[in-house]
C-alpha cells in the first residue's frame, strides 16, 4: 500500500519507571461524574445514566509541557481527572470482569474551552470545539494496576502557581471505572490503548497566561503543565 502523504505518527504515553511507551487509540471522557461539579455546572447531580464525549488521540500532552494559551476563547479551563488505560480489548465487558482489562492509570487534566463549551451545551450542539482541541488532553505517565492497584479512593488535587483549587477524592466518583469501562463497551467495542477520563471533581477553573498548573492523584504522583502566550 502506497499512502499519498505519511501517516500521522502514533500518539503515545509514557509509562512511570521505564523506556516503553503506549500507543494511544482513542481518549473517552465522562461527563459530570461527580456530584458537586455536576452542581457547580448548574446540573442535577442524581444518578442518571452518564454521557461521554471524546478528544483525538494526537491531543495528548506530557508532563512538563508548556502549551499555548488556545485560540478562540476567553475561559480557558483546568479539571482534574484520573485516566484509566485499557490493556485488553473487549465488547460488552461485564462490570465484574471489568477491571481485568484495565492495565492501569494516570493524572490527567481535561482541558477545556468552557466557554465554547457551554454555548454548544445551550444550543444543544457536540461540545467538539470546547473540549476535543489541539493540546487539550494532559495525561501523566501511566502507572500499572499491577503496581498501584485498581484506585477507588484517594485524593485527587490541582493547584494553579501552588494556590489549590480542586481537592477532593477518587471515592466521590459518581460511576466507578469498572462501571464506566462497561457501560462504554457495550456501545464501542475497547482496544488496547484506549484512555478514559474518568471525569473531575468540584472546582474548575480558568487558566491564564503564565500560569502553572499541577494535578496530583494519591498513588501516581502528579503532572505539570506551563501556560504559555496565546496560540
Amino acid at each position: 500500500m502506497n499512502f499519498i502523504f505519511p501517516p500521522a505518527p502514533t500518539p503515545s504515553v509514557a509509562i512511570a519507571g521505564s523506556d516503553d511507551r503506549i500507543p494511544v487509540r482513542r481518549i473517552f471522557c465522562v461527563g459530570r461524574n461527580y456530584a458537586a461539579h455536576a452542581i457547580e455546572m448548574g446540573k442535577d447531580p442524581d444518578r442518571d445514566p452518564p454521557f461521554f464525549f471524546t478528544k483525538p488521540a494526537d491531543a495528548v500532552v506530557e508532563d512538563g509541557q508548556t502549551i499555548p494559551y488556545p485560540p478562540d476563547t476567553k475561559n480557558f479551563h483546568f479539571e482534574a481527572e484520573l485516566v484509566a488505560v485499557i490493556g485488553i480489548g473487549g465488547h460488552d465487558i461485564a462490570q465484574a470482569d471489568a477491571l481485568d482489562h484495565v492495565l492501569g492509570y494516570a493524572v490527567g487534566n481535561d482541558l477545556t474551552r468552557r466557554d465554547l463549551q457551554l454555548e454548544a451545551r445551550e444550543k444543544g450542539r457536540p461540545w467538539d470545539w470546547g473540549k476535543a482541541f489541539d493540546r487539550s488532553a494532559v495525561i501523566g505517565p501511566v502507572h500499572a494496576a499491577s503496581a498501584v492497584g485498581h484506585l477507588a479512593n484517594g485524593a485527587i488535587k490541582l493547584t494553579v502557581n501552588g494556590v489549590v483549587k480542586q481537592d477532593a477524592d477518587l471515592a466521590e466518583l459518581i460511576w466507578s471505572v469498572p462501571e464506566v469501562v462497561s457501560i462504554i463497551s457495550r456501545s464501542i467495542a475497547l482496544h488496547p490503548g484506549d484512555l478514559i477520563m474518568t471525569g473531575t471533581p468540584a472546582g474548575v477553573g480558568p487558566l491564564s497566561e503564565g500560569d502553572t498548573c499541577v494535578v496530583e492523584i494519591a498513588g501516581l504522583g502528579q503532572v505539570t503543565t506551563h501556560i504559555g502566550p496565546r496560540a
